[in-house]
């Protein structure tokens, strides 16, 4: 396939809500040194490098699309919120909160959500998601949407649910495979073996060994009454 004629994906997009703050016990922190912290009119060369690092393996494009013109405008939005997820000083993720329609339908939606290949299944996507819905809440907003489709982590739409959101609509698109149109480098992905389209979500449970967090020394910088 070419650039003028990629090949074509059928994407089906699950679109989630969450209408109340989830009940459950406190997070558990990973062991070992975690800091979020947001990351204020980050620049685009950093951006650039959490999104398409993250992104990658998901075939994570609508961004790679974008001018820096384009990219910049949003990132230096109010509403946009990005935490960076550091081990042992490290980004190993980052969660993006969108706070566009919140003054006006108080809806705040998460709006990218994912790890660093090398941190996937080690405990921290439970965490991270958990610390990003708790953050959300804090704004107290009346409802919090996310959404996911079938070319992300074939586990993500079930995290999501176990999280506490549920299904409100489902679409399906067809899109330019883009390894092909040169958005992402041709890489082996999901989809091309079993049909389910991966991603920007969380990874597994955490590991047994992360149930006792006492090697845990986790720094949480810039919480949203200070993000504000």
């Amino acid at each position: 396939m070419t650039p003028s004629n990629p090949r074509k994906l059928e994407v089906v997009i699950s679109f989630l809500e969450m209408q109340s703050p989830p009940e459950r016990v406190p997070t558990i922190v990973p062991p070992g040194k975690v800091a979020i912290i947001r990351a204020e009119n980050p620049t685009l060369s950093f951006y650039r490098y959490l999104y398409n690092t993250v992104g990658e393996p998901w075939l994570w494009w609508q961004r790679r699309l974008m001018s820096d013109e384009e990219l910049s405008a949003i990132l230096a939005k109010p509403e946009t919120h990005v935490y960076v997820l550091y081990v042992a000083g490290v980004p190993a993720g980052f969660a993006e909160l969108d706070l566009t329609d919140f003054e006006s339908d108080n809806v705040i939606d998460l709006h990218y959500m994912g790890l660093m290949p090398e941190f996937i299944g080690k405990g921290f996507g439970k965490y991270l998601l958990d610390w990003a819905i708790d953050t959300a809440w804090s704004f107290k907003p009346t409802r919090i949407t996310v959404n996911t489709c079938t070319l992300d982590h074939p586990s993500a739409l079930g995290a999501y649910q176990k999280a506490g959101f549920a299904i409100y609509d489902r679409r399906t698109d067809i899109v330019d495979d883009p390894r092909d149109t040169g958005l992402i480098p041709h890489i082996d992905h999901h989809v091309d073996h079993d049909g389910h389209p991966a991603s920007d979500t969380p990874d597994r449970e955490s590991d047994p060994e992360n149930a006792n967090n006492a090697d845990s020394d986790t720094l949480i910088v810039d919480f949203p009454d200070r993000a504000r």
